[in-house]
């Protein structure tokens, strides 16, 4: 709202009387259009008007929208939220029936499962909708879940080589890009093992990129690669967050797969920082908190020779090892 004067109000009808002009007063009252400031006081006339006013908004009529909702609207959408805040219906009313036609003429498609961008292009012709805040907005709005529309999220590709697509294989997740790069030139190389350990399939898995890749893997690897039968092993950095990563991907996915360390690679990864002039110190804020699933898999010795490294604030990198060790 905002102020104005008398004067300014009378401007229109300043050549009449003053009885005309208390008369357009009174009627602008009558509409709710204005409503006198008290405070400003009388201009001490008779009748007597205010000195300032109140312009009022007008009020809008959304009854044609009231009836759209009740009437137009699919039952899958609530209509709930709408009916209480008409102004917000009219923001967002380009949005939600561009969804009403399409869950109208084409509700069948949702039994087809789809990425995010794919389904939002097919029901606002904009790629990118569900995934900002305005989509997600509207979604809560309609009182609808993302997963009411039958799509999945995409990530980055998985990164794999694999030499041979027989089943069943052997697959070895790999946290960092240079051992990845080595041992797949030792595969190309003609070797089918690594470490004496037969390994069919390299993955890299960029370090906690892992949890959302796999999360995918069944839409994003080919059949043989999750094959029945088939054994993952990872190998990572031999520290908290290395271990850290193994321990969680092993019980993200404990019920399709069973993930277990590549011990050969953690042993030779040992092997060699004995010898090694030094290794380098424990990287700063990782967390600490690892369980017991990694070291279940080891030796009391070698338990002992990774606990040490770790206690004393070192850790030892995959990058320790290269083609030469494989």
């Amino acid at each position: 709202m905002k102020k104005i004067l008398l004067e300014k109000l009378l401007e229109k009808c300043r050549e009449q009387t003053y009885q005309k002009q208390y008369e357009y007063i009174m009627n602008l009252l009558e509409e709710q259009k204005i409503k006198p400031v008290k405070a400003s006081r009388l201009n001490g006339k008779s009748p007597a008007l205010y000195r300032e006013y109140w312009v009022l908004e007008e009020k809008k009529d959304y009854s044609t929208y009231i009836e759209e909702l009740r009437y137009e609207i699919v039952p899958d959408i609530s209509v709930d939220y709408y009916l209480r805040h008409l102004e917000s219906y009219e923001a967002d009313r380009t949005w939600v029936l561009e969804l009403n036609q399409y869950l109208k003429n084409k509700k069948k498609t949702l039994q087809f499962k789809v990425s995010v961008n794919e389904r939002s292009f097919e029901i606002w012709g904009q790629e990118k909708f569900l995934s900002r805040g305005q989509g997600k907005r509207i979604l809560n709005r309609c009182g609808l879940e993302l997963s009411f529309f039958n799509i999945y999220e995409t990530t980055e590709p998985l990164a794999y080589y694999s030499r041979t697509r027989n089943i069943p294989q052997n697959l070895l997740i790999l946290e960092n890009k240079d051992t990845f790069f080595s041992m797949r030139r030792h595969l190309l190389e003609g070797n089918e093992e690594i470490l004496g350990i037969k390994i069919d399939t390299l993955i890299y898995g960029a370090g906690k990129g892992i949890f959302r890749s796999f999360e995918d893997f069944d839409l994003c690897v080919e059949p043989y690669m999750q094959a029945e039968g088939n054994q993952i092993f990872y190998f990572g950095d031999l520290d908290y967050e290395g271990i850290g990563i193994y321990e969680n991907l092993a019980e993200l996915f404990n019920e399709e797969w069973k993930i277990i360390p590549f011990m050969a690679g953690y042993e030779k990864l040992l092997d060699k920082a004995v010898k090694a002039v030094s290794i380098p110190e424990t990287k700063d804020r990782q967390n600490r908190n690892i369980k017991n699933i990694f070291f279940s898999y080891f030796s009391t010795e070698r338990i002992k020779q990774m606990k040490e490294i770790l206690e004393k604030g070192r850790y030892v990198p995959q990058e320790i090892l290269n083609i030469s060790d494989f």
